[in-house]
């Protein structure tokens, strides 16, 4: 099979699987206990609303509407990317999803953090593999392991301490001075800012990820450092950074391709604990809040999306695995 024939496939596949999850959003939601909203809600035995203002909400949010209506609204706006009205606020959750700058704060501090968690993990993995039962692997090891176990509420809490209360280097919490509604200052005037509001999620994240992308690296390398190849590359007489990079580290990558592609398959969906620890104004603090205020439309539109990143990072490294190697068949 071609490569042309297997990414006509893949993307067919691609298609059934996004109606897919389309279809089980939907049943998540419609399967759950209770009524629609928080705004429904009983409250010391009475409603919150009067029956003329719930008769209301449901006709705003289509909720008088039959099954099959519900179904094929809801479908459209999945399609469409417009993602309906918010019960929280009442506002288009498009809209409201990237003029708020939640979009954009969440891929800066999710997407600055996974990179250098990448980078940190592979560079210090290498290493360990090539230093294998040294002070340095065991510190390495020890290291990530230790990291990767605390949860991210942990570190964060611990990072606030030492920087904000401590030191007095960085801001506890927040995403920059100032508010989207009040006005912001000019983006040249809020690079300094954000970067000091960025450090400390982006430290948390970053602790809390790259343990795992050394560890895998590690193990990947070492695997492929025990091959007949390298051994042969080593008595040709090159160099240990040329058989490190150039013919180990190629052949261990696969695995870190896929490891890469899902962990940026995900960055749309925020980092839920971390942006709500340092109160972060993105999406995993959004989702957050949709979640206590039972925003059933806001839950279905973040579900959608990060199923969408994680489809479309699979296709992604399935594609990069053939650059990467070219023995691999699709078949």
């Amino acid at each position: 099979m071609t490569l042309r024939s297997f990414l006509v496939k893949r993307f067919v596949y691609t298609i059934v699987l996004i109606f897919f999850v389309i279809i089980l959003n939907w049943v998540i939601f419609e399967a759950m206990p209770g009524v629609t909203g928080s705004l429904y809600d009983v409250v010391g035995g009475h409603n919150r609303l009067a029956a003329q203002q719930i008769a209301a909400q449901d006709a705003l949010y289509g909720l008088n509407q039959s099954a099959i209506v519900q179904f094929e609204d809801y479908v459209r706006n999945m399609v469409t990317f417009n993602f309906g009205i918010s019960f929280h606020d009442n506002q288009q959750i498009t809209k409201e999803l990237v003029s708020s700058g939640r979009l954009v704060n969440t891929l800066v501090l999710v997407g600055l953090s996974t990179i250098v968690s990448i980078v940190i993990g592979i560079l210090l993995g290498i290493l360990a593999s090539r230093r294998r039962g040294s002070t340095a692997d065991n510190l390495f090891v020890t290291a990530s392991l230790t990291s990767f176990s605390l949860p991210t509420f942990f570190i964060g809490i611990v990072l606030i301490f030492i920087f904000a209360d401590a030191l007095n280097l960085f801001p506890p919490v927040g995403t920059i001075p100032g508010s989207w509604a009040a006005g912001l200052p000019p983006w040249y005037d809020q690079i300094i800012p954000r970067l000091k509001y960025l450090f400390l999620p982006t430290l948390t994240l970053t602790l809390f990820t790259y343990g795992g992308f050394l560890l895998l690296t590690r193990a990947t390398m070492m695997e492929t450092l025990s091959e007949d190849y390298i051994t042969t590359a080593r008595a040709k007489g090159l160099s240990e950074r040329v058989i490190l990079l150039r013919h180990a580290f190629k052949n261990a990558s696969l695995p870190l391709v896929t490891a890469s592609a899902l962990s940026f398959g995900g960055i749309l969906g925020g980092a839920i604990i971390t942006e709500t620890i340092f109160n972060y104004a993105g999406l995993g603090r959004w989702l957050y809040e949709a979640v206590l205020y039972k925003d059933f439309p806001v839950m279905e539109a973040m579900f959608f999306i990060i199923g969408l990143c994680v489809i479309a990072a699979n296709l992604i490294s399935d594609i990069v695995y053939g650059i990467i190697d070219p023995r691999i068949k699709y078949e």
